[in-house]
C-alpha cells in the first residue's frame, strides 16, 4: 500500500478512535440528570466528576509525551484505547460517588495516552498545506463524539439506565484500539533518531507562540467543557425537556455546528496560508469574537427554539480553531517533541479550561442559578479573542513569516 492509501487508512482509525474518545467521555454528562437523583449529589458533586477526569488527564500527559517521542506511537495509541474503553464500562459497575469518580479518573488516564501522541502522529502523515484540513477532521471527532455521546447517553439512559448506557458505548473502543496496536509509525518520525531529555519540557515554555497557542485553547477549551456539562440540565431544568429530548437536541446541534465550523476553520486557515504565515492565528480570532454574541444570545432566549438557534451559532464559531491551532503547533514544534509539545498543551488547555469549568460552573449554579454560570462562560471568550492575537504576532515575530 502507498503511503497516500495508508495516510488515509490512518485517518479514518484515527477518527474513529477519537470518536469514540469523546463518546466515552461525554456520555457522562448526558446521564448527570439520572446520576444525581440516583446517587443524591449536588451540581458541585456532579461538576466535579467531569473536573476529577480532566485533573488526572492533564497530569499524566507530560509523561506519556516523554515516552510519545522515544517508543512507536501506535502502541500508546493502541493500548490507551483499550484502557479508557474498559474504565468506562466499569463506571456502570459502580456502587457510590467515591467509586465513580476512580473510575472517570481512569479514563483520563487512556485518553491521555490517546491525546497526547495521536495528533502529531496523524499530522505527519500529511503534507504541509493539507495539514490545518486533516487536522481539522481530527478535531471533528470533538462535536460528533460529543453528539453521539448525548445521543446515545440520553437514549440508553432513558430506555436502559444510565449504567447500561456506559456498558454500550465501552465496546467500539477496545476493538478499534486492538487494530491501532498494528500501525505503522511515520516516515519523518522513522527518520529522526535523537531523542530529547525529559528536560525538554523546559525548551517548549521559552516558545512563545507555543504558549499562547496553548493559552487561548485553555480558554475555549473552558467554555466548551461547561457547555458540554450543563447545557443539557439547562435544557432540563429551564425548557422542561426530558432527559432524552435534552441530549438529543444538544448532540444534534452539537454535531451539526461541529462539522461545519471545524471544516469551515480548517478550510479558511488553509486558503489563507497562501496568503499569510499567520492564518491560523485570524481564523483563531475570529473564531473566538463570532461566537460570543450567540452564545450570549441563547442563553436570555426564552423559547427552545430561538435557543437552539443561537447555541448553534455559537458552536459553529467557537470549534473553527481547533484544525488551525492544532496544525499550528505541528509547525512551531521539532518533531522530536511533538508528543511533548501536544503534553504540554493538553496539561495546559485542561488545567485552565474543563478540569475546572464543569465544578465551577456547577458551584456558581449553586449559588446563582445555571442560566448565570453559561452567560459567564460565554463571556470568557473575549480573552481567547485577544490571546490569539497576541499568538499571530508572536509567531510573526519570532518564525520570521510574513
Amino acid at each position: 500500500m502507498n503511503d497516500k492509501k495508508y495516510a488515509r487508512g490512518v485517518l479514518l482509525l484515527v477518527f474513529g478512535l477519537s470518536l469514540f474518545n469523546y463518546i466515552d467521555r461525554q456520555v457522562l454528562y448526558a446521564v448527570f440528570p439520572l446520576i444525581k437523583a440516583d446517587l443524591r449529589l449536588s451540581d458541585a458533586e456532579l461538576g466535579f466528576l467531569a473536573s476529577s477526569f480532566m485533573i488526572v488527564y492533564m497530569c499524566f500527559a507530560p509523561f506519556v509525551g516523554y515516552f510519545g517521542d522515544r517508543v512507536r506511537r501506535p502502541l500508546i495509541i493502541g493500548v490507551s484505547a483499550i484502557f479508557w474503553s474498559l474504565s468506562t464500562l466499569f463506571s456502570g459497575l459502580v456502587k457510590n460517588y467515591g467509586q465513580l469518580i476512580a473510575t472517570r479518573s481512569a479514563v483520563g488516564i487512556g485518553e491521555a495516552g490517546y491525546g497526547t501522541v495521536c495528533p502529531s502522529f496523524l499530522a505527519e502523515w500529511f503534507p504541509l498545506e493539507r495539514r490545518a484540513r486533516v487536522m481539522a477532521l481530527y478535531a471533528l471527532a470533538i462535536p460528533a463524539g460529543s453528539a453521539v455521546g448525548y445521543l446515545l447517553g440520553g437514549f440508553l439512559g432513558h430506555h436502559f439506565g444510565w449504567r447500561n448506557a456506559f456498558f454500550i458505548v465501552a465496546l467500539p473502543g477496545m476493538l478499534l484500539g486492538v487494530i491501532a496496536l498494528f500501525l505503522r509509525e511515520t516516515p519523518e518520525k522513522n527518520a529522526r533518531t535523537e531523542h530529547i531529555a525529559f528536560s525538554g519540557y523546559f525548551a517548549l515554555f521559552k516558545n512563545r507562540t507555543f504558549l499562547l497557542i496553548c493559552l487561548a485553547q485553555s480558554i475555549g477549551t473552558f467554555s466548551v467543557g461547561g457547555l458540554a456539562a450543563w447545557m443539557p440540565s439547562y435544557f432540563v431544568r429551564t425548557f422542561g425537556v426530558s432527559v432524552a429530548k435534552a441530549g438529543f437536541l444538544f448532540g444534534a446541534i452539537t454535531v451539526a455546528a461541529g462539522l461545519l465550523g471545524n471544516f469551515a476553520g480548517g478550510w479558511a486557515a488553509d486558503w489563507l496560508h497562501k496568503r499569510t504565515k499567520r492564518s491560523y492565528f485570524i481564523v483563531g480570532y475570529m473564531s473566538f469574537f463570532l461566537s460570543i454574541p450567540f452564545g450570549v444570545g441563547a442563553i436570555m432566549a426564552d423559547s427552545l427554539n430561538l435557543c437552539l438557534g443561537l447555541m448553534f451559532c455559537a458552536e459553529f464559531f467557537v470549534f473553527a480553531y481547533s484544525g488551525p491551532y492544532h496544525a499550528a503547533i505541528v509547525e512551531v514544534v521539532p518533531v522530536t517533541m511533538r508528543s511533548m509539545a501536544f503534553a504540554v498543551d493538553i496539561f495546559i488547555i485542561h488545567a485552565l479550561g474543563d478540569a475546572i469549568s464543569p465544578f465551577l460552573l456547577g458551584v456558581v449554579s449553586d449559588g446563582a442559578g445555571l442560566p448565570f454560570a453559561m452567560f459567564l462562560a460565554m463571556i470568557y471568550l473575549l480573552a481567547g479573542g485577544f490571546i490569539s492575537i497576541a499568538a499571530g504576532e508572536a509567531y510573526k515575530k519570532d518564525f520570521h513569516a510574513a
